[in-house]
C-alpha cells in the first residue's frame, strides 16, 4: 500500500511534530485527572458527559509520567541524531536507555552502581519533570535493575502494560526513515522496560501509525496498514491483531440502505458508551488495549469532510478519556495520532492555555525539528 501524497493544504511537518507532543500532552494531562476513576464517579462529579474540558477542573491541570517519558524518547533520538549529524555512529537504543535512566533519576529511584551515570542534558533542568506522576512500576523496574533490556536479554518478560505505547509516538515523527526502522526503533525501546512481545509489537504498531500520518495517510487507511503489518510478523501477537481488528470493525462505516452499492451512502457506525467501550477494547492498562481505545476514539468521531478539526480533537480526546480505565493513556494516544494529523494550529487554543509546562514540551518538539528538518 502507498502513502498517498500530501495535499497543498496539509499541515506542514513542523506542525505536526508539535501537534503531536502538544496534543498528546493535552489528552495525557486530561485524563489524567480521571485516570482509574469509575465511570460512574467520573459523571456524578463532571456530569452526564463526564470531563470534557479542562475548564471544568479546579485547581490547574498535570500531565502524567506518559508525557514526561515521551518527552525523554525526544530526547534520546535527539542524542543518537546529534551523534550521527556528527559522523559518528550511535547505538539508538543505548542513547534511549540513557535517556529513560536520565527519566528514572528524576523519579527518585536509584540504580546499582553497576549502571551507567548518563550525562546531563537540556531536558533534565525542568523542575516540573521532577514530580512523580503514578508511573508504571514495569517501567521503573525495568529501567531500576540496571541492565539494558533486549531480545536475547529481555526485562520483565510477562510485563505488557501500557508504558511502552504512550511513549512511543516520536519514533513516527522522525522524517526521511523507512517504515521498518521506525517499527524497529520503537519496538527495541519497548524492550528496555517490557518483555512482552504484545508490549512492544504495540509500540512498533503505533509509532508506524503515526509515521504514516505524517507522511499524508488518513487514520484510517494507517490503522489497517498497520493492522496488516502485525498480522505479518512471525509472532503477531494475537491479543493485538484481535483489538486492531475489533476497532476497525466498530468503526467502519454502515450502509443507511441495503441496495445501495459498496461505498455510496454510508453513516458513521453509532459510538460505544463508556461502559460498551471498555467491554469490547478494554481498560486500557495493557498496550494493546490503550491503543485500540485510543485509536477508537479517533476514528469513531470522525465526521467526515467539512469538520472542524479543533471540533474532532475536543470529541475525540473526551471519548478516549471518558471510562473506568486507564484514561491518561488512552486520551493521550488519540491526541498524539490528531495531532500528527491535524498539526499544532488545530488544537484547541482553550486547552493549550491551561497545559502545564507547554515551553518545555514545545523546546523539545522544536529541537526535534532542528535536528530532522533544519
Amino acid at each position: 500500500m502507498s502513502v498517498p501524497s500530501v495535499p497543498p493544504s496539509a499541515p506542514t511537518p513542523q506542525s505536526r511534530i508539535l501537534g503531536c507532543l502538544l496534543g498528546g500532552a493535552l489528552g495525557d494531562s486530561l485524563g489524567y485527572a480521571v485516570e482509574f476513576d469509575p465511570i460512574d464517579s467520573i459523571r456524578a462529579r463532571y456530569g452526564a458527559e463526564g470531563l470534557t474540558s479542562f475548564g471544568q477542573l479546579d485547581g490547574g491541570s498535570h500531565f502524567s509520567d506518559d508525557t514526561q517519558m515521551t518527552l525523554y524518547t525526544v530526547d534520546g533520538l535527539l542524542e543518537a541524531l546529534e551523534w550521527a549529524n556528527g559522523g559518528v555512529a550511535a547505538d539508538e537504543a543505548a542513547c534511549l536507555w540513557l535517556a529513560y535512566l536520565r527519566w528514572l533519576a528524576t523519579q527518585g529511584v536509584e540504580t546499582p552502581s553497576s549502571a551507567p551515570v548518563p550525562q546531563p542534558r537540556w531536558i533534565d533542568g525542568h523542575e516540573v519533570l521532577r514530580h512523580r506522576r503514578a508511573p508504571g512500576n514495569a517501567c521503573l523496574s525495568g529501567l531500576a535493575g540496571g541492565e539494558m533490556g533486549t531480545a536475547a536479554r529481555p526485562v520483565n518478560p510477562d510485563s505488557k502494560g501500557c508504558g511502552t505505547v504512550v511513549r512511543s509516538a516520536p519514533f513516527g515523527l522522525l522524517p526521511h526513515i523507512g517504515e521498518a526502522t521506525v517499527y524497529k526503533l520503537s519496538n527495541d525501546a519497548a524492550l528496555l522496560t517490557h518483555g512482552h512481545p504484545s508490549a512492544r509489537q504495540s509500540s512498533g504498531a503505533f509509532s508506524v501509525l503515526i509515521h504514516r500520518i505524517m507522511a499524508g495517510a488518513e487514520v484510517r487507511d494507517a490503522a489497517e496498514h498497520v493492522l496488516a503489518l502485525v498480522e505479518a510478523l512471525p509472532d503477531a501477537d494475537a491479543e493485538l491483531v484481535k483489538r486492531l481488528r475489533r476497532t476497525l470493525d466498530l468503526t467502519a462505516p454502515e450502509l443507511t440502505t441495503p441496495a445501495l452499492p459498496a461505498g455510496a451512502g454510508r453513516q458513521a457506525a453509532a459510538v460505544l458508551s463508556p461502559e460498551e467501550l471498555v467491554g469490547q477494547l478494554g481498560e486500557g492498562r495493557v498496550a494493546e488495549e490503550a491503543l485500540a481505545v485510543g485509536l477508537y476514539a479517533v476514528l469513531a468521531t470522525e465526521q467526515g469532510d467539512g469538520q472542524d478539526e479543533a471540533g474532532h480533537f475536543r470529541k475525540a480526546v473526551a471519548l478516549a478519556l471518558n471510562h473506568s480505565g486507564d484514561s491518561d493513556s488512552t486520551a493521550s494516544i488519540a491526541g498524539n495520532i490528531l495531532g500528527a494529523r491535524y498539526g499544532e494550529e488545530a488544537l484547541p487554543a482553550d486547552w493549550l492555555s491551561a497545559l502545564e509546562a507547554p515551553e518545555l514540551i514545545r523546546g523539545m518538539g522544536e529541537r526535534l525539528i532542528a535536528v530532522t528538518l533544519g
